[in-house]
């Protein structure tokens, strides 16, 4: 549905009286919000922040290395392709590959049995990056590598539960949020509950909202009349699409095959609860504990100041390393490198204070 401007510029005008900060919580939706336009017809009382919902970004440099130490043990190390650039002090796994290493690109976890199956010598290792959307997948893997007796498979299971670090930033005094526009493909997994901390725990709206820019204008002008109306409040602008009870199915393999970790997260640290690691049952198929990984958190490069891109505290523009050292051509942290990171965004959109 095309945006009607003028007459959501309107709406947004009349009830928003206080000045709001709203965080966006996935990169998914700050690539929606520039490209669409969305903050020109925002009434100056509303400021957007962009949070750490973006993989590729949150994906510690100490977990990457991880991964390019398996390759340099000759592993075959599968992984999504956007993870490929992503640099740390070891290098990239494109790094990696262009010296003859076999890093591969899957489109999806499943992709990896067949690897598996075909170099049935070698060890096969899939990087499991990603939220709750990505995670089931690699859950499903594990499962049906398990069920076929697949001895050559093992996963780094590096992926982050969002609700943890949404609860770490709205308990953040410092930055002074207003609510959050929660991801609707996220919801569509875990449901509403996981959330519910928003309004019962810290007084702030959270609106599940998807991402197209009718549901993202939706899902703001929902938050600034919760505030308005003083009532907080979890809600949902996406329709059926997500249910109070989530999606059984995708619960049910998290819950068979994973448990909760502390992890850390690129930038900002280590977050308890928020990683999950392989159960007891599948531990045979865990990267770390099969090749005798002891995971520590790497440095960030100097001068790039991701963490704070990811957190809201800055905006990419701060960093002074952007547009002069750090551009998708030649990224220093991983929020240039993927296409939902906020640099990157910035980067491609960016033409002042209201673009």
């Amino acid at each position: 549905m095309p945006i009607n401007a003028p007459s959501v510029a309107e709406l947004l005008g009349k009830i928003s009286r206080t000045p709001l900060s709203v965080m966006e919580v996935c990169g998914t939706h700050t690539v929606s919000i520039f490209r669409s336009g969305i903050r020109s017809v925002l009434p100056p009382t509303l400021r957007l922040v962009s949070g750490p919902g973006c993989p590729v970004c949150v994906t510690d440099q100490g977990e990457i290395e991880a991964a390019l130490s398996l390759l340099d043990r000759g592993a075959v190390v599968a992984a999504y392709g956007d993870m490929f650039k992503v640099p740390c002090e070891g290098g990239s796994l494109a790094s990696k590959r262009s010296r003859g290493l076999d890093a591969r690109v899957v489109t999806g976890a499943m992709d990896v049995l067949s690897l598996a199956e075909e170099y049935s010598s070698r060890e096969v290792v899939f990087l499991g990056v990603g939220f709750e959307t990505t995670a089931p997948a690699t859950a499903a893997l594990v499962a049906e590598a398990a069920r076929r007796g697949i001895r050559n498979l093992s996963v780094l299971s590096f992926h982050k539960r969002t609700p943890p670090a949404v609860e770490l930033l709205a308990a953040d005094p410092d930055l002074r949020l207003s609510g959050f526009l929660l991801p609707g493909h996220v919801c569509v997994i875990l449901g509403h509950d996981p959330f519910r901390f928003l309004p019962e725990k810290y007084g702030l709206p959270g609106v599940i909202a998807g991402f197209e820019p009718d549901q993202i204008l939706l899902g703001l002008a929902d938050i600034v009349r919760q505030h308005e109306q003083g009532a907080p409040a979890l809600r949902s602008v996406y329709g059926k699409a997500v249910k109070k009870e989530g999606n059984p199915k995708a619960l049910g393999l998290l819950e068979e095959v994973f448990e909760h970790r502390d992890t850390a997260w690129r930038g900002i640290g280590t977050i308890p609860a928020s990683g999950l690691a392989l159960k007891r049952p599948y531990e045979s198929f865990d990267a770390e504990k099969r090749f005798g990984i002891s995971l520590r958190p790497g440095t960030p490069p100097a001068g790039c100041r991701c963490g704070e891109v990811l957190t809201g505290k800055i905006i990419p523009p701060e960093c002074p390393l952007f547009r002069s050292a750090c551009t998708p051509l030649s990224p220093v942290g991983p929020c240039m490198v993927s296409g939902e990171g906020t640099c990157g965004a910035y980067f491609r959109y960016f033409k002042g204070d209201r673009s």
